[in-house]
Parts: structure tokens; sequence; C-alpha cells
């Protein structure tokens, strides 16, 4: 099994907060991430699929071709958004958090693969945060 990943960039807004909170507890449990004005974050998206190599190509799958399907599935819809408001597949009301990212990224991109498998999804926040996610 050989494993290939592919790493993407985007921009976006967002803010944590749970409306039935106060502003003190949504400070408390988010800090800096519960600004009333949004704030943004530099993302690193890597994308890691699995397969065997194609006998007379020697790849398990065309690069250029993964790096659309990523853009258009993911990084088109996300980049310079308001992860709150602008993203279709992010259900309102769910935090747009590191973690339920990489879970919605999974279910957007996984299905569209031919020849390959998705491995894992890894999402960089910042440089010292990121999440993982490996469609358990």
């Amino acid at each position: 099994m050989v494993y290939l990943t592919r790493k993407e960039r985007f921009n976006a807004a967002h803010k944590l907060w749970v409306d039935s909170w106060s502003e003190e507890k949504n400070r408390q449990m988010f800090g800096k991430c519960s600004n009333k004005n949004w704030h943004g974050h530099n993302y690193d998206l890597f994308v890691t699929v699995k397969g065997s190599p194609d006998p007379v190509t020697g790849f398990i799958v065309d690069v250029k071709q993964l790096s659309k399907l990523i853009k258009s599935s993911i990084v088109d819809k996300v980049d310079h958004s308001n992860l709150n408001l602008d993203v279709d597949f992010i259900p309102e009301g769910m935090q747009p958090t590191t973690e339920n990212l990489v879970i919605l990224f999974w279910q957007q991109l996984a299905p569209l693969l031919e020849g390959c498998e998705l491995h894992c999804i890894k999402l960089y926040e910042t440089e010292n945060i990121y999440a993982e996610y490996y469609g358990e």
C-alpha cells in the first residue's frame, strides 16, 4: 500500500459561539475564538490517499486531478469565506472547529475519488493545532 499526500491552502473566518450561553461563558470556553466580529486563519489542508501504483504510470492517482477534486469539493467553497455563514455543507449551528471540518471535508471528498481510497484528512488551523480524521 502506498500513501500519497496533497497539500492545499485556504483562508477563512469563523466564530465559536453557543447562542444559549452568556458572553462570559462563551469567552471562558472559546477565548479569542468567540470574538463577536469573527477571526480568521490561514489553514493548511493535507489530503492523503492510498492505493497501489498503476503498473504503467506508477501513480496511485493523478495528482493534478486530485488537486482539482480537492479544490472543487472543498477549497473553492471555504476559501475567503465565513465558515459560520457561507459554506453550504457546514450544518447551521455546528461549530466550525478544526475537528468538525476534517469530518465534513472527508464527506465531501471521499465519494469523488476513483482508483484510490481516502486515507486521512489533516487540517492545520495554526502551526500548533491540527486535527486528523481517518473516516472512522
